[in-house]
């Protein structure tokens, strides 16, 4: 079993997957293995990543959607199958900087944590490009959240983000949209007494292909979780 395992939700990436596991070929240090979650048998992803292959070190798992399309079946897919005791969601847009992995590892070991989250809104992590209302609303969301609550994190919505299997088994997911899959869990682990910390990252808006993000269908589920943490009392967890 490798340490960690890489699940990257796919829909109609042809044109960015090579260069997404070639990325985190180069620049990712731990041993371990990639998981492709994806919808549909005609996903144009799956051809390009099929003849790619062959030519990385690290597995490359196809793993089809079992709970219904959608990137939030994807992502619940992908956490459910993957064998690793550490387990970190990105994305194939070419987004999320694969170097940043290897710091999410290392906090994770130095600090016992069961979620680390890549930031953009901690001292050292950037933003670039997106949707101004979109970013405007996700940086509001994590700096006051970590403000009211002491949440260990600047950065709640990113969806980049390492978890300890152990903890994920103990969760019941309750999301019903999308990305905000990511935010449920960190909360969710944080009220629970699991360790949660964070390391900056870069964020650099997608150059190819269409973005799945909702963003009016999805802002209410997202508040769902923000008022959750707000309005639960932090447990302590005993290892």
């Amino acid at each position: 079993m490798n340490e960690l395992a890489i699940v990257i939700p796919v829909y109609n990436e042809a044109e960015n997957i090579r260069t997404a596991i070639e990325r985190i070929e180069a620049r990712l240090t731990v041993p371990h293995a990639i998981y492709l979650v994806y919808d549909m048998d005609g996903d144009t992803t799956l051809p390009a990543a099929r003849a790619a292959a062959a030519d990385f070190r690290a597995p490359v798992v196809f793993l089809k959607n079992k709970y219904g399309r959608g990137v939030l079946n994807a992502i619940k897919t992908g956490l459910d199958e993957a064998d690793a005791p550490l387990l970190i969601v990105t994305m194939a847009d070419l987004s999320d900087p694969p170097e940043v992995m290897n710091r999410m590892v290392e906090t994770a070991n130095a600090e016992r944590a069961d979620v680390v989250c890549a930031s953009r809104y901690m001292a050292g992590g950037r933003q670039y490009g997106g949707l101004r209302l979109k970013s405007l609303f996700s940086r509001l969301a994590g700096i006051s959240l970590h403000r009211l609550t002491g949440i260990p994190t600047h950065d709640i919505s990113n969806s980049f983000k390492l978890y300890r299997r152990t903890m994920l088994d103990a969760l019941t997911i309750e999301s019903r949209g999308g990305f905000e899959i990511g935010m449920e869990i960190t909360v969710k682990a944080f009220i629970a007494g699991y360790t949660v910390s964070e390391v900056p990252t870069t964020w650099r808006d997608r150059q190819a292909g269409q973005s799945r993000f909702k963003l009016w269908a999805w802002l209410p589920l997202y508040l769902r979780w923000y008022w959750y943490c707000i309005s639960h009392k932090r447990t302590r967890h005993v290892r």
